[in-house]
Protein backbone atom coordinates (compact mmCIF):
# COMPACT_ATOMS: atom_id res chain seq x y z
CA UNK A 1 0.00 0.00 0.00
CA UNK A 2 2.79 2.43 0.90
CA UNK A 3 4.44 1.73 -2.44
CA UNK A 4 1.21 2.60 -4.29
CA UNK A 5 0.82 5.85 -2.35
CA UNK A 6 4.44 6.78 -3.02
CA UNK A 7 3.95 6.20 -6.74
CA UNK A 8 0.84 8.43 -6.70
CA UNK A 9 2.64 11.12 -4.71
CA UNK A 10 5.67 11.03 -7.02
CA UNK A 11 3.41 11.19 -10.08
CA UNK A 12 2.01 14.53 -8.94
CA UNK A 13 5.42 15.97 -8.10
CA UNK A 14 5.34 18.01 -11.31
CA UNK A 15 2.38 20.04 -10.01
CA UNK A 16 4.31 21.51 -7.04
CA UNK A 17 6.51 24.03 -8.89
CA UNK A 18 3.60 24.97 -11.20
CA UNK A 19 1.29 25.68 -8.26
CA UNK A 20 3.97 27.64 -6.39
CA UNK A 21 4.78 29.66 -9.50
CA UNK A 22 1.16 30.62 -10.13
CA UNK A 23 0.46 31.58 -6.51
CA UNK A 24 3.75 33.49 -6.12
CA UNK A 25 4.03 35.11 -9.57
CA UNK A 26 5.65 37.60 -10.04
CA UNK A 27 7.25 37.63 -6.56
CA UNK A 28 9.43 34.79 -7.83
CA UNK A 29 11.01 37.17 -10.35
CA UNK A 30 14.00 38.96 -8.84
CA UNK A 31 13.48 42.50 -10.16
CA UNK A 32 9.85 42.50 -8.97
CA UNK A 33 10.60 40.98 -5.56
CA UNK A 34 13.12 43.78 -4.91
CA UNK A 35 10.40 46.44 -5.22
CA UNK A 36 9.61 47.71 -1.69
CA UNK A 37 6.28 46.40 -0.31
CA UNK A 38 4.75 45.73 -3.75
CA UNK A 39 7.36 43.03 -4.32
CA UNK A 40 5.79 40.97 -1.54
CA UNK A 41 2.44 40.77 -3.35
CA UNK A 42 1.68 38.12 -5.92
CA UNK A 43 -0.60 38.90 -8.84
CA UNK A 44 -3.28 36.65 -7.32
CA UNK A 45 -3.38 38.71 -4.11
CA UNK A 46 -3.35 42.01 -6.01
CA UNK A 47 -6.22 40.72 -8.13
CA UNK A 48 -8.27 39.63 -5.11
CA UNK A 49 -7.62 42.75 -3.03
CA UNK A 50 -8.08 45.05 -6.01
CA UNK A 51 -11.40 43.41 -6.81
CA UNK A 52 -12.56 43.93 -3.23
CA UNK A 53 -11.63 47.62 -3.34
CA UNK A 54 -13.29 47.97 -6.75
CA UNK A 55 -16.60 46.45 -5.63
CA UNK A 56 -16.50 48.40 -2.36
CA UNK A 57 -16.43 51.62 -4.37
CA UNK A 58 -18.95 50.48 -7.01
CA UNK A 59 -21.47 49.38 -4.37
CA UNK A 60 -20.81 52.44 -2.19
CA UNK A 61 -19.43 50.20 0.54
CA UNK A 62 -22.36 47.83 0.73
CA UNK A 63 -20.54 45.87 3.45
CA UNK A 64 -21.19 48.82 5.78
CA UNK A 65 -24.47 50.27 4.53
CA UNK A 66 -26.30 46.92 4.35
CA UNK A 67 -24.64 45.02 7.21
CA UNK A 68 -27.63 45.56 9.49
CA UNK A 69 -29.99 44.52 6.67
CA UNK A 70 -28.07 41.27 6.26
CA UNK A 71 -28.44 40.51 9.96
CA UNK A 72 -32.21 41.08 9.78
CA UNK A 73 -32.46 38.67 6.83
CA UNK A 74 -30.48 36.05 8.76
CA UNK A 75 -32.66 36.11 11.86
CA UNK A 76 -35.93 36.28 9.90
CA UNK A 77 -37.62 32.88 10.02
CA UNK A 78 -38.42 31.68 6.53
CA UNK A 79 -39.50 28.35 5.07
CA UNK A 80 -39.89 27.46 1.43
CA UNK A 81 -40.94 24.52 -0.68
CA UNK A 82 -38.14 25.36 -3.14
CA UNK A 83 -34.54 25.84 -2.10
CA UNK A 84 -33.40 26.52 1.46
CA UNK A 85 -33.68 29.49 3.79
CA UNK A 86 -31.15 32.36 3.68
CA UNK A 87 -29.88 31.23 7.10
CA UNK A 88 -29.43 27.63 5.93
CA UNK A 89 -27.50 28.89 2.90
CA UNK A 90 -25.35 31.07 5.16
CA UNK A 91 -24.56 28.11 7.45
CA UNK A 92 -23.83 25.91 4.43
CA UNK A 93 -21.29 28.38 3.07
CA UNK A 94 -19.83 28.76 6.57
CA UNK A 95 -19.43 24.98 6.69
CA UNK A 96 -16.63 25.19 4.12
CA UNK A 97 -15.48 28.75 4.82
CA UNK A 98 -14.92 28.12 8.54
CA UNK A 99 -12.37 25.32 8.29
CA UNK A 100 -9.07 24.16 9.76
CA UNK A 101 -7.43 27.19 8.15
CA UNK A 102 -9.11 29.39 10.76
CA UNK A 103 -6.74 27.85 13.28
CA UNK A 104 -3.71 26.61 11.36
CA UNK A 105 -3.66 29.29 8.67
CA UNK A 106 -3.90 32.20 11.10
CA UNK A 107 -1.25 30.66 13.36
CA UNK A 108 1.03 30.26 10.34
CA UNK A 109 0.50 33.84 9.21
CA UNK A 110 1.44 35.20 12.65
CA UNK A 111 4.43 32.83 12.93
CA UNK A 112 5.83 34.20 9.66
CA UNK A 113 4.60 37.80 9.58
CA UNK A 114 4.17 38.58 13.28
CA UNK A 115 1.13 40.02 15.11
CA UNK A 116 0.71 42.68 12.43
CA UNK A 117 -0.61 40.01 10.07
CA UNK A 118 -3.88 40.09 12.06
CA UNK A 119 -4.42 43.75 11.16
CA UNK A 120 -4.01 43.06 7.45
CA UNK A 121 -6.39 40.10 7.76
CA UNK A 122 -8.99 42.59 8.95
CA UNK A 123 -8.27 44.83 5.95
CA UNK A 124 -8.59 41.93 3.48
CA UNK A 125 -11.85 40.82 5.10
CA UNK A 126 -13.33 44.32 4.92
CA UNK A 127 -12.83 44.57 1.17
CA UNK A 128 -13.50 40.87 0.68
CA UNK A 129 -17.02 41.40 2.03
CA UNK A 130 -17.83 43.48 -1.06
CA UNK A 131 -16.44 40.80 -3.38
CA UNK A 132 -18.51 38.13 -1.62
CA UNK A 133 -21.58 40.32 -2.08
CA UNK A 134 -20.95 40.68 -5.81
CA UNK A 135 -20.36 36.99 -6.60
CA UNK A 136 -23.30 35.94 -4.43
CA UNK A 137 -25.64 38.35 -6.22
CA UNK A 138 -24.54 36.91 -9.57
CA UNK A 139 -25.09 33.38 -8.22
CA UNK A 140 -28.63 34.34 -7.19
CA UNK A 141 -29.49 36.20 -10.39
CA UNK A 142 -28.51 33.28 -12.63
CA UNK A 143 -29.60 30.37 -10.44
CA UNK A 144 -31.83 27.68 -11.92
CA UNK A 145 -34.49 25.39 -10.52
CA UNK A 146 -34.00 21.63 -10.33
CA UNK A 147 -37.06 19.97 -8.84
CA UNK A 148 -37.55 21.38 -5.34
CA UNK A 149 -34.01 22.76 -5.20
CA UNK A 150 -32.19 25.73 -6.64
CA UNK A 151 -28.80 25.21 -8.27
CA UNK A 152 -26.26 27.75 -9.45
CA UNK A 153 -22.92 29.34 -8.81
CA UNK A 154 -19.73 29.91 -10.78
CA UNK A 155 -20.47 27.68 -13.82
CA UNK A 156 -23.98 29.08 -14.19
CA UNK A 157 -23.19 32.80 -14.06
CA UNK A 158 -19.93 32.16 -15.90
CA UNK A 159 -21.82 30.76 -18.86
CA UNK A 160 -24.25 33.72 -18.99
CA UNK A 161 -21.63 36.44 -18.57
CA UNK A 162 -19.20 34.86 -21.07
CA UNK A 163 -21.55 35.16 -24.00
CA UNK A 164 -24.00 32.44 -22.96
CA UNK A 165 -21.47 29.80 -24.01
CA UNK A 166 -22.15 26.41 -22.48
CA UNK A 167 -18.53 25.31 -23.03
CA UNK A 168 -17.36 28.07 -20.66
CA UNK A 169 -19.71 26.82 -17.96
CA UNK A 170 -18.61 23.23 -18.42
CA UNK A 171 -14.94 24.22 -18.12
CA UNK A 172 -15.63 26.15 -14.91
CA UNK A 173 -17.68 23.25 -13.56
CA UNK A 174 -14.91 20.73 -14.24
CA UNK A 175 -12.32 23.02 -12.62
CA UNK A 176 -14.37 23.31 -9.45
CA UNK A 177 -15.16 19.58 -9.31
CA UNK A 178 -11.44 18.76 -9.54
CA UNK A 179 -10.59 21.36 -6.89
CA UNK A 180 -13.24 20.08 -4.48
CA UNK A 181 -12.43 16.39 -4.93
CA UNK A 182 -8.69 16.83 -4.51
CA UNK A 183 -9.27 18.99 -1.42
CA UNK A 184 -11.19 16.15 0.27
CA UNK A 185 -8.18 13.93 1.19
CA UNK A 186 -6.45 16.83 2.94
CA UNK A 187 -9.58 17.76 4.91
CA UNK A 188 -10.03 14.08 5.79
CA UNK A 189 -6.48 14.08 7.10
CA UNK A 190 -7.29 17.07 9.34
CA UNK A 191 -10.48 15.41 10.63
CA UNK A 192 -8.78 12.07 11.21
CA UNK A 193 -5.83 13.49 13.15
CA UNK A 194 -8.13 15.75 15.20
CA UNK A 195 -10.31 12.81 16.29
CA UNK A 196 -7.16 10.80 16.95
CA UNK A 197 -5.95 13.57 19.25
CA UNK A 198 -9.29 13.53 21.12
CA UNK A 199 -9.07 9.75 21.54
CA UNK A 200 -5.53 10.01 22.90
CA UNK A 201 -6.52 12.70 25.41
CA UNK A 202 -9.49 10.65 26.61
CA UNK A 203 -7.56 7.38 26.71
CA UNK A 204 -4.39 8.91 28.08
CA UNK A 205 -2.43 6.79 25.62
CA UNK A 206 -0.48 7.53 22.44
CA UNK A 207 -2.09 5.28 19.83
CA UNK A 208 -0.24 3.96 16.81
CA UNK A 209 -1.80 4.76 13.45
CA UNK A 210 -2.27 1.01 12.90
CA UNK A 211 -4.20 0.53 16.14
CA UNK A 212 -7.86 -0.52 16.23
CA UNK A 213 -8.77 2.95 17.56
CA UNK A 214 -7.73 4.57 14.30
CA UNK A 215 -9.61 1.98 12.25
CA UNK A 216 -12.74 2.71 14.30
CA UNK A 217 -12.26 6.44 13.66
CA UNK A 218 -11.86 5.71 9.94
CA UNK A 219 -15.15 3.77 9.90
CA UNK A 220 -16.99 6.54 11.78
CA UNK A 221 -15.73 9.19 9.35
CA UNK A 222 -16.56 7.12 6.28
CA UNK A 223 -20.12 6.23 7.25
CA UNK A 224 -20.99 9.66 8.67
CA UNK A 225 -19.79 11.44 5.51
CA UNK A 226 -21.50 8.90 3.24
CA UNK A 227 -24.81 9.00 5.14
CA UNK A 228 -24.86 12.81 5.19
CA UNK A 229 -23.91 13.51 1.58
CA UNK A 230 -25.96 10.72 0.04
CA UNK A 231 -29.08 12.61 1.15
CA UNK A 232 -28.27 15.61 -1.03
CA UNK A 233 -28.80 19.32 -0.37
CA UNK A 234 -31.51 19.07 2.24
CA UNK A 235 -29.79 16.48 4.42
CA UNK A 236 -26.46 18.31 4.26
CA UNK A 237 -28.09 21.62 5.22
CA UNK A 238 -29.86 19.92 8.14
CA UNK A 239 -26.45 18.80 9.43
CA UNK A 240 -24.71 22.13 8.83
CA UNK A 241 -27.67 23.97 10.42
CA UNK A 242 -26.78 22.17 13.64
CA UNK A 243 -23.00 21.67 13.49
CA UNK A 244 -21.87 25.07 12.24
CA UNK A 245 -23.44 27.07 15.10
CA UNK A 246 -22.29 24.46 17.65
CA UNK A 247 -18.67 24.35 16.51
CA UNK A 248 -18.46 28.14 16.10
CA UNK A 249 -20.02 28.87 19.50
CA UNK A 250 -17.93 26.25 21.34
CA UNK A 251 -14.72 27.52 19.76
CA UNK A 252 -15.59 31.14 20.50
CA UNK A 253 -16.53 30.35 24.11
CA UNK A 254 -13.33 28.44 24.79
CA UNK A 255 -11.19 31.23 23.34
CA UNK A 256 -13.20 33.90 25.17
CA UNK A 257 -12.62 31.92 28.39
CA UNK A 258 -8.87 31.98 27.71
CA UNK A 259 -9.05 35.71 26.98
CA UNK A 260 -11.02 36.40 30.18
CA UNK A 261 -8.38 34.77 32.38
CA UNK A 262 -5.74 36.84 30.57
CA UNK A 263 -7.56 40.17 30.46
CA UNK A 264 -4.47 42.09 31.49
CA UNK A 265 -2.85 41.10 28.18
CA UNK A 266 -5.60 42.61 25.98
CA UNK A 267 -3.84 46.00 25.61
CA UNK A 268 -0.70 44.08 24.61
CA UNK A 269 -2.64 42.34 21.82
CA UNK A 270 -3.89 45.53 20.19
CA UNK A 271 -0.57 47.31 20.68
CA UNK A 272 1.37 44.47 19.02
CA UNK A 273 -1.13 44.07 16.17
CA UNK A 274 -1.19 47.77 15.26
CA UNK A 275 2.55 48.28 15.78
CA UNK A 276 3.43 45.06 13.98
CA UNK A 277 1.26 45.99 11.00
CA UNK A 278 3.53 48.92 10.15
CA UNK A 279 6.84 48.18 11.89
CA UNK A 280 7.26 44.42 12.42
CA UNK A 281 9.92 43.05 14.72
CA UNK A 282 13.22 41.70 13.48
CA UNK A 283 12.35 38.17 14.61
CA UNK A 284 9.72 38.11 11.83
CA UNK A 285 12.04 39.52 9.20
CA UNK A 286 11.54 43.17 10.12
CA UNK A 287 10.02 43.96 6.71
CA UNK A 288 6.73 45.84 6.55
CA UNK A 289 5.59 43.93 3.46
CA UNK A 290 5.90 40.52 5.12
CA UNK A 291 3.18 41.13 7.71
CA UNK A 292 0.99 42.81 5.11
CA UNK A 293 1.29 40.00 2.54
CA UNK A 294 0.85 37.22 5.10
CA UNK A 295 -2.22 38.84 6.67
CA UNK A 296 -3.96 39.58 3.39
CA UNK A 297 -3.18 36.15 1.95
CA UNK A 298 -4.47 34.32 5.03
CA UNK A 299 -7.57 36.49 5.23
CA UNK A 300 -8.49 35.92 1.60
CA UNK A 301 -7.68 32.21 1.63
CA UNK A 302 -9.77 31.75 4.76
CA UNK A 303 -12.90 33.69 3.83
CA UNK A 304 -12.67 32.61 0.14
CA UNK A 305 -13.97 35.94 -1.14
CA UNK A 306 -13.44 36.05 -4.89
CA UNK A 307 -12.65 32.37 -5.31
CA UNK A 308 -16.16 31.40 -6.34
CA UNK A 309 -16.17 28.50 -3.91
CA UNK A 310 -19.18 29.68 -1.89
CA UNK A 311 -21.31 30.75 -4.83
CA UNK A 312 -22.93 27.31 -4.98
CA UNK A 313 -24.20 27.85 -1.42
CA UNK A 314 -25.39 31.37 -2.24
CA UNK A 315 -27.42 30.08 -5.20
CA UNK A 316 -29.46 27.46 -3.32
CA UNK A 317 -31.22 30.00 -1.09
CA UNK A 318 -34.80 31.12 -1.63
CA UNK A 319 -34.86 34.91 -1.54
CA UNK A 320 -37.25 37.68 -2.52
CA UNK A 321 -34.35 39.55 -4.07
CA UNK A 322 -30.84 38.46 -5.19
CA UNK A 323 -29.21 41.17 -3.07
CA UNK A 324 -30.54 39.59 0.11
CA UNK A 325 -28.18 36.65 -0.17
CA UNK A 326 -25.39 39.03 -1.14
CA UNK A 327 -25.83 40.88 2.15
CA UNK A 328 -25.90 37.56 4.01
CA UNK A 329 -22.77 36.14 2.36
CA UNK A 330 -20.95 39.39 3.06
CA UNK A 331 -21.59 38.76 6.76
CA UNK A 332 -20.12 35.28 6.25
CA UNK A 333 -16.74 36.87 5.48
CA UNK A 334 -17.08 38.98 8.61
CA UNK A 335 -17.81 35.92 10.77
CA UNK A 336 -14.96 33.91 9.31
CA UNK A 337 -12.16 36.47 9.46
CA UNK A 338 -13.11 39.36 11.73
CA UNK A 339 -14.55 37.05 14.40
CA UNK A 340 -13.17 33.49 14.27
CA UNK A 341 -9.73 34.18 12.76
CA UNK A 342 -9.27 37.06 15.20
CA UNK A 343 -10.00 34.77 18.14
CA UNK A 344 -7.22 32.46 16.96
CA UNK A 345 -5.00 35.52 16.63
CA UNK A 346 -5.78 36.46 20.25
CA UNK A 347 -4.49 33.10 21.49
CA UNK A 348 -1.25 33.16 19.52
CA UNK A 349 -0.43 36.84 20.13
CA UNK A 350 -1.34 36.83 23.83
CA UNK A 351 1.00 33.88 24.42
CA UNK A 352 3.75 35.49 22.24
CA UNK A 353 5.90 32.38 22.54
CA UNK A 354 8.53 33.95 20.26
CA UNK A 355 9.63 36.30 23.04
CA UNK A 356 8.25 34.62 26.13
CA UNK A 357 11.03 32.79 27.92
CA UNK A 358 8.67 31.93 30.78
CA UNK A 359 6.76 29.58 28.50
CA UNK A 360 9.60 27.09 28.51
CA UNK A 361 9.11 26.57 24.78
CA UNK A 362 11.90 27.00 22.25
CA UNK A 363 10.38 29.17 19.52
CA UNK A 364 12.81 28.14 16.80
CA UNK A 365 11.99 24.48 17.45
CA UNK A 366 8.21 24.84 17.03
CA UNK A 367 7.61 27.86 14.77
CA UNK A 368 7.31 25.72 11.63
CA UNK A 369 4.60 23.53 13.17
CA UNK A 370 1.36 25.51 13.26
CA UNK A 371 -0.41 23.00 15.50
CA UNK A 372 2.45 22.98 18.03
CA UNK A 373 2.48 26.77 18.14
CA UNK A 374 -1.27 26.94 18.70
CA UNK A 375 -1.52 24.18 21.32
CA UNK A 376 1.53 25.48 23.20
CA UNK A 377 -0.01 28.96 23.17
CA UNK A 378 -3.19 27.61 24.74
CA UNK A 379 -1.24 25.63 27.30
CA UNK A 380 0.76 28.71 28.32
CA UNK A 381 -2.33 30.91 28.71
CA UNK A 382 -4.19 28.46 30.97
CA UNK A 383 -2.96 28.59 34.58
CA UNK A 384 -1.97 25.25 36.08
CA UNK A 385 -2.29 21.94 34.32
CA UNK A 386 -5.72 20.68 35.41
CA UNK A 387 -7.51 22.12 32.38
CA UNK A 388 -4.84 21.38 29.77
CA UNK A 389 -6.27 18.03 28.68
CA UNK A 390 -9.87 19.28 28.65
CA UNK A 391 -9.06 22.38 26.59
CA UNK A 392 -6.89 20.40 24.18
CA UNK A 393 -9.71 17.89 23.72
CA UNK A 394 -12.31 20.60 23.05
CA UNK A 395 -10.08 22.51 20.61
CA UNK A 396 -9.19 19.30 18.76
CA UNK A 397 -12.90 18.44 18.54
CA UNK A 398 -13.69 21.90 17.11
CA UNK A 399 -10.82 21.50 14.66
CA UNK A 400 -12.30 18.16 13.63
CA UNK A 401 -15.80 19.62 13.23
CA UNK A 402 -14.38 22.39 11.06
CA UNK A 403 -12.89 19.72 8.80
CA UNK A 404 -16.05 17.55 8.80
CA UNK A 405 -18.38 20.36 7.73
CA UNK A 406 -15.84 21.35 5.07
CA UNK A 407 -15.88 17.75 3.79
CA UNK A 408 -19.65 17.46 3.43
CA UNK A 409 -19.92 21.00 2.07
CA UNK A 410 -17.35 20.37 -0.65
CA UNK A 411 -19.04 17.15 -1.73
CA UNK A 412 -22.36 18.99 -1.95
CA UNK A 413 -20.79 21.86 -3.91
CA UNK A 414 -19.30 19.27 -6.26
CA UNK A 415 -22.82 18.00 -6.88
CA UNK A 416 -24.23 21.49 -7.45
CA UNK A 417 -21.39 22.43 -9.77
CA UNK A 418 -21.72 19.13 -11.63
CA UNK A 419 -25.44 19.73 -12.12
CA UNK A 420 -24.47 22.33 -14.70
CA UNK A 421 -23.09 19.51 -16.83
CA UNK A 422 -26.05 17.22 -16.20
CA UNK A 423 -28.94 16.98 -13.75
CA UNK A 424 -29.29 13.26 -14.45
CA UNK A 425 -29.85 11.54 -11.09
CA UNK A 426 -27.32 8.81 -11.86
CA UNK A 427 -24.63 11.38 -12.70
CA UNK A 428 -25.30 13.37 -9.50
CA UNK A 429 -25.29 10.18 -7.43
CA UNK A 430 -21.96 9.23 -9.05
CA UNK A 431 -20.43 12.56 -7.98
CA UNK A 432 -21.60 12.01 -4.39
CA UNK A 433 -20.06 8.54 -4.34
CA UNK A 434 -16.87 9.78 -5.98
CA UNK A 435 -16.25 12.12 -3.06
CA UNK A 436 -17.56 9.98 -0.20
CA UNK A 437 -16.43 6.52 -1.34
CA UNK A 438 -13.17 7.27 -3.16
CA UNK A 439 -11.51 10.55 -2.13
CA UNK A 440 -12.46 10.55 1.58
CA UNK A 441 -11.25 6.93 2.10
CA UNK A 442 -8.08 7.81 0.20
CA UNK A 443 -7.37 10.51 2.79
CA UNK A 444 -8.05 7.98 5.55
CA UNK A 445 -5.65 5.45 4.08
CA UNK A 446 -2.85 8.02 4.00
CA UNK A 447 -3.29 8.49 7.76
CA UNK A 448 -3.41 4.76 8.47
CA UNK A 449 -0.26 4.32 6.39
CA UNK A 450 1.50 7.12 8.24
CA UNK A 451 2.01 9.11 5.03
CA UNK A 452 1.47 12.78 4.27
CA UNK A 453 1.22 13.11 0.50
CA UNK A 454 2.32 16.72 0.16
CA UNK A 455 2.43 16.62 -3.63
CA UNK A 456 -1.16 15.42 -3.85
CA UNK A 457 -2.42 18.26 -1.66
CA UNK A 458 -0.80 20.72 -4.07
CA UNK A 459 -3.38 19.80 -6.70
CA UNK A 460 -6.12 21.59 -4.76
CA UNK A 461 -3.84 24.65 -4.49
CA UNK A 462 -3.24 24.50 -8.24
CA UNK A 463 -6.94 24.20 -9.13
CA UNK A 464 -7.79 26.87 -6.55
CA UNK A 465 -5.54 29.46 -8.18
CA UNK A 466 -6.99 28.53 -11.57
CA UNK A 467 -10.49 29.19 -10.19
CA UNK A 468 -9.35 32.56 -8.85
CA UNK A 469 -8.01 33.54 -12.27
CA UNK A 470 -11.25 32.32 -13.87
CA UNK A 471 -13.79 33.68 -11.36
CA UNK A 472 -12.46 37.19 -10.71
CA UNK A 473 -12.49 38.33 -14.38
CA UNK A 474 -16.01 36.88 -14.74
CA UNK A 475 -17.45 38.76 -11.76
CA UNK A 476 -15.68 41.93 -12.93
CA UNK A 477 -17.39 41.51 -16.31
CA UNK A 478 -20.65 41.13 -14.39
CA UNK A 479 -20.18 44.41 -12.51
CA UNK A 480 -23.03 46.08 -14.40
CA UNK A 481 -25.46 43.36 -13.41
CA UNK A 482 -24.37 43.60 -9.76
CA UNK A 483 -24.77 47.37 -9.56
CA UNK A 484 -28.11 47.36 -11.43
CA UNK A 485 -29.42 44.65 -9.11
CA UNK A 486 -28.32 46.63 -6.05
CA UNK A 487 -29.85 49.83 -7.46
CA UNK A 488 -33.10 47.91 -7.99
CA UNK A 489 -33.08 46.76 -4.36
CA UNK A 490 -32.50 50.29 -3.07
CA UNK A 491 -35.04 51.84 -5.46
CA UNK A 492 -37.81 49.35 -4.66
CA UNK A 493 -36.84 48.87 -1.01
CA UNK A 494 -36.24 45.17 -1.61
CA UNK A 495 -39.47 44.31 -3.36
CA UNK A 496 -39.77 41.20 -5.54
CA UNK A 497 -37.04 41.17 -8.17
CA UNK A 498 -37.88 40.72 -11.85
CA UNK A 499 -34.77 40.40 -14.00
CA UNK A 500 -36.25 42.10 -17.07
CA UNK A 501 -36.45 45.31 -15.05
CA UNK A 502 -32.66 45.52 -15.25
CA UNK A 503 -32.52 44.40 -18.87
CA UNK A 504 -31.76 40.68 -18.61
CA UNK A 505 -33.80 37.50 -18.89
CA UNK A 506 -33.28 34.72 -16.35
CA UNK A 507 -34.88 31.35 -15.63
CA UNK A 508 -36.04 32.01 -12.05
CA UNK A 509 -36.59 35.75 -11.69
CA UNK A 510 -39.53 36.14 -14.08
Amino acid sequence: MEHIFKVINDFFEFIVPISDFLWDFPTNIEFYSNIPILGKFSFALILLVGTGIFFSVKTKFVQITKFKTGLKILIKKKTSDIGVSPLASFLLSSATRVGPGNIMGVTGAISVGGPGAVFWMWVSAFFGMATAFAESVLAQVFKEQDGDNYIGGLPFYGKKILGNKRAAGILLSVCFILYALFTLPGQTFHLFTALGSVAEVIGGVKYERTSSVYYIIAAVIFFSVLFTTIGGIRRVTKVTDVLVPIMAVIYMLIVLFIICINLKLIPYFFTEVIRGAFSPRAIFGGAFGVALAQGIKRGLMSNEAGQGTITMAAAVADNEHPCEQGFVQSIGVFLDTIVICTLTGFVVVLAHLWSNGASGVEWEAIKNSKLDVYLNSIQYLIPGQSLDAVIKCIVSLCYGLFAFTTLIGLILFTEISGSFISTNKHFIFFLRLLGAVLFVPFGELTVLSGLELGNLWYISDFINIMIVYANVPVILLGTGIVTKTLDHYIRTNGKKFISKEIGIDTEVWK
